[in-house]
């Protein structure tokens, strides 16, 4: 990867003892969207003592002569606003203007500083339908190595609540702990949220079921899935973390989205691999809706490069 320029914020190094996350990169293309970002990761960074480093992809696969003019350009929009974060929020901070495909400039900058978190702002919505695919922000997730945080919400503050989404999979277990390793779920009231389906429950509102037949099935539905949770949260043993089972009436990925919603998180945290994914560079299909649909702060988690995917 070239960078174009790499200023460097002269700090001292500090004893990084208790620290979780240490370095940041929040990707910015100095759109509202990325704007939002950068007013996260700056929150992020000053509750964690973390370094921001902020990156802007200039494409390459255009004439040398625009090439030139959009790093000249973005490295002195850079400097400015990495002094404004330096100065005025106190904040640890440089800048690197790389290129290549933005996707792949942001990933590779993550990896050459050791960024322990990615920063990106909400997928541009389509006018006529709101996809997800392809886009700058799902190709940024669907190839990182490392957790990715779609800041969708305006950042009003530091996160109080999350929702840790579960399907229960082993998966699900590495997501949780990586979060919590990060020290993103710290002094967070964190909830740890199963969506459970049966089949039985779509066959049912087509049966001739009284109500109470109905209800007494739901029951029994939810009993199983608490018995599931028990068991899950018996097996990775964190603390802290309480628990919540909603039936599927429907799209699981919008039930995620409205329960957050309901309880005023602004964080949910997913996985970007499930025990239904077939490759390591698919996205399930429940974090792709909650990524497509969520008015709330995402972060993605990838499973351990030195996991297969079966």
């Amino acid at each position: 990867m070239n960078y174009a320029a790499d200023h460097q914020s002269n700090t001292s190094q500090e004893d990084s003892v208790g620290r979780l996350m240490k370095a940041i990169v929040v990707a910015t293309d100095f759109s509202e969207r990325s704007d939002r970002a950068i007013r996260r990761a700056k929150l992020l960074a000053r509750e964690h003592d973390a370094t921001l480093h902020l990156v802007h992809v200039v494409d390459n696969d255009q004439t040398q002569s625009l090439v030139l003019a959009e790093r000249n350009a973005s490295t002195e929009l850079l400097e400015k606003l990495t002094l404004s974060l330096q100065e005025i929020d106190s904040v640890k901070c440089d800048f690197h203007v790389v290129l290549g495909k933005p996707f792949f400039g942001i990933n590779q900058a993550a990896r050459d500083l050791q960024a322990d978190l990615v920063v990106i702002g909400p997928h541009r919505r389509q006018l006529l339908r709101d996809i997800l695919v392809g886009t700058t922000a799902e190709r940024t997730i669907r190839t990182a190595d490392r957790p990715v945080l779609m800041a969708n919400g305006f950042p009003a503050g530091l996160y109080s609540r999350a929702i840790a989404a579960s399907d229960l999979s082993i998966y699900s277990e590495t997501t949780i702990r990586k979060a919590k390793s990060l020290g993103l779920l710290d002094r967070l009231n964190t909830s740890l949220l199963y969506v459970f389906s049966d089949p039985g429950l779509a066959l049912m509102n087509r049966a001739s079921l009284s109500d109470d037949e109905k209800q007494t099935y739901i029951a029994e539905a939810r009993n199983r899935a608490e018995k599931e949770v028990e068991s899950f949260m018996d097996r990775i043993k964190l603390d802290g973390i309480s628990t919540i089972l909603q039936p599927s009436n429907g799209s699981i990925a919008e039930t995620i989205c409205k329960t957050t919603q309901d309880l005023s998180a602004e964080l949910i945290v997913v996985g970007t691999c499930s025990r239904s994914a077939f490759t390591r560079a698919l996205i399930g299909s429940v974090t792709e809706g909650v990524l497509r649909h969520s008015d709330r702060d995402v972060l993605a988690i990838p499973p351990p490069q030195n996991e297969a995917v079966p």
